[in-house]
């Protein structure tokens, strides 16, 4: 994550920590159903969280796995985390792109809403299976664009007035290219549709007057967020 990109993810979650955990404990149920649904966990697997936030993944798998850490560059999300954590569970301040963690030393990775705020994804996705041991399972969750590029075009232009930390919304098929990149093989994946309110969208961003307003005028005319979730299998030696 280049130094400026990562200061505009700062300021912009910083502004917004306690609204953006609030959020997540409205949604933590439906979270920790949807991994209990996709993964079969032992309960013995020590797990990563790579752009934890407010730790939303990392707290609904905790219940599920022996240790899980979550790493962030926002210290006010990490605090909101924190505040959250059960024993099992720890926050740590860490880049993305250069994660401060040996090769193969965890059983699961996932991320979740993150890679759109990252400049080159490509290389958040190559630590993330560098720190997965052989065998392991990786879990990514994001916002996906349209198929039609004029629409994956205005879907960018709203969500970057909305949220300036915003780098790019990318198509199902571009994140499956850096599965593929990183030799990940897809064990499952879906889009699952979110209904959305505006206003409330918009308040998640800290997104306010004028830009608010300029937000408003590029909102899809559709208020659903599509969301990819892709269970993936690093091949063992």
């Amino acid at each position: 994550m280049t130094e400026s990109n990562s200061e505009a993810v700062r300021k912009r979650f910083a502004e917004t920590a306690s609204r953006v955990a609030e959020h997540q404990d409205a949604r933590a149920d439906e979270t920790r159903a949807h991994l209990r649904r996709l993964l079969s966990l032992t309960g013995d697997e020590r797990a990563l969280d790579v752009g934890t936030g407010a730790g939303a993944f990392a707290l609904a798998l905790a219940p599920l796995v022996r240790e899980v850490v979550g790493v962030d560059v926002v210290p006010e999300l990490l605090a909101e985390a924190r505040k959250r954590a059960p024993e099992n569970a720890t926050f740590v301040e860490g880049d993305a792109t250069k994660l401060p963690f040996d090769r193969g030393s965890f059983d699961l990775v996932s991320t979740a809403r993150t890679l759109h705020h990252v400049p080159r994804p490509e290389l958040v996705l190559a630590e993330m299976t560098r720190v997965l041991r052989p065998g392991g399972t990786m879990v990514v969750v994001d916002q996906v664009a349209p198929v039609d590029p004029l629409a994956a075009i205005e879907l960018n232009a709203f969500e970057r007035a909305r949220d300036p930390s915003t780098t790019r919304i990318l198509a199902d098929v571009d994140l499956r290219g850096l599965f593929d990149t990183n030799n990940l093989v897809l064990r499952r994946g879906e889009v699952v549709r979110e209904d959305r309110d505006l206003d409330r969208y918009l308040d998640l961003a800290g997104c306010h007057g004028d830009e608010r307003e300029h937000a408003r005028t590029l909102a899809p005319a559709d208020a659903q967020g599509q969301y990819g979730w892709y269970v993936l299998h690093k091949p063992g030696l």
